[in-house]
């Protein structure tokens, strides 16, 4: 049975997610917590921008990062220009396989701040 990461994000959105998503930062001192994976983390945004449900009602039960872990990710991964990059990564990956279906990106880079 697949889960809901797996459902929101699909193989194929990951492999196109990975090659735009910035290298976790190191922890030279070690210890902390154990990072999310940005799989969880990136089902978890998507969730919250197709819902309507807020950063704080997240179940951390379905995704496992917290509300704060995920729009911390959020934020850092916009700075990054991650959305940006997916967002132009997304059509040209559709266009060189010959799929027509450009109504499937309809994610404005510009306006994900507003989550």
């Amino acid at each position: 049975m697949v889960g809901i990461v797996e459902r929101l994000i699909p193989d194929e959105l990951w492999e196109l997610f990975q090659r735009v998503v910035p290298e976790a930062p190191s922890r030279p001192q070690g210890g902390g917590r154990r990072r999310h994976g940005d799989r969880e983390v990136l089902a978890a945004i998507v969730f919250v921008a197709t819902s309507g449900c807020t950063w704080q009602h997240l179940p951390k039960s379905l995704f496992g990062p917290t509300g704060a872990t995920a729009h911390r990710r959020f934020t850092e991964w916009m700075m990054a220009r991650v959305w940006a990059k997916l967002h132009r990564l997304v059509p040209d990956e559709l266009g060189s396989r010959g799929d027509p279906g450009w109504s499937r990106c309809a994610i404005d880079p510009v306006n994900m701040s507003a989550l």
